[in-house]
């Protein structure tokens, strides 16, 4: 059996986060979770929202940990994750594709999803990943669907807290392409995709939750 990964990260900022996903996501019935890490926020959001289904998806190194979670949860509205690399596009994954409805005509193009959520991704990816994000983002959203990211950003060029500066220096460190992100920039790749900003919550630890709509 696959050990249980774990971040201490998601079990802070899992609280903090739901009361937005409730009200964001009350009348959605399936969501797709980018970047799903360990499970963590998975099995927590999905046992709090159970008239949704919560499908998750990482790259493949990800999947059986996240896998280990949901099946010591047992939860009904989570199925196996699927792998997704946002860099690789078009994300041409059939297990994403619901099944066609009587009448319906094989290979008819259809969003699949009525929001997404993606937490702590964006700084982690390089900028051209992040357009792919969106860009893939475009092609599994519906008409009315809700996109809800959370993580740190930058608003007009500055860092909103020392924090957040130190944590940008570790990152690009880390690796240069990486890096907390001006949230100007990131609206604009959301706008360019039809979506209109709705809500940005101020988290704890100088974290946003941002959401945009159709």
């Amino acid at each position: 059996m696959t050990d249980k990964p774990f971040s201490p990260a998601c079990e802070r900022n899992r609280e903090p986060i739901l009361p937005v996903l409730l009200q964001q996501f009350a009348e959605c019935r399936r969501v797709l979770e980018i970047g799903s890490g360990t499970g963590q926020h998975a099995v927590w959001f999905a046992a709090a929202m159970p008239w949704l289904t919560w499908q998750c998806s990482d790259r493949a190194e990800h999947l059986p940990g996240i896998q280990a979670w949901l099946d010591e949860a047992a939860l009904a509205n989570t199925p196996a994750p699927v792998e997704l690399d946002v860099a690789v596009t078009p994300w041409l994954l059939p297990a994403l594709k619901p099944a066609q409805p009587s009448g319906g005509t094989a290979g008819e193009a259809s969003p699949t999803f009525d929001a997404v959520f993606s937490a702590n991704t964006l700084h982690i990816m390089g900028w051209p990943e992040v357009e792919a994000f969106f860009a893939g983002v475009d092609t599994v959203l519906g008409e009315s669907a809700t996109l809800v990211v959370y993580g740190p950003f930058n608003y007009g060029g500055a860092y909103s807290s020392p924090s957040n500066r130190e944590f940008d220096d570790w990152l690009q460190a880390r690796d240069p392409a990486s890096g907390i992100r001006d949230f100007e920039a990131v609206d604009r790749l959301a706008q360019g995709i039809g979506l209109r900003l709705v809500e940005d919550a101020e988290m704890p630890a100088n974290n946003r939750c941002l959401v945009w709509r159709r």
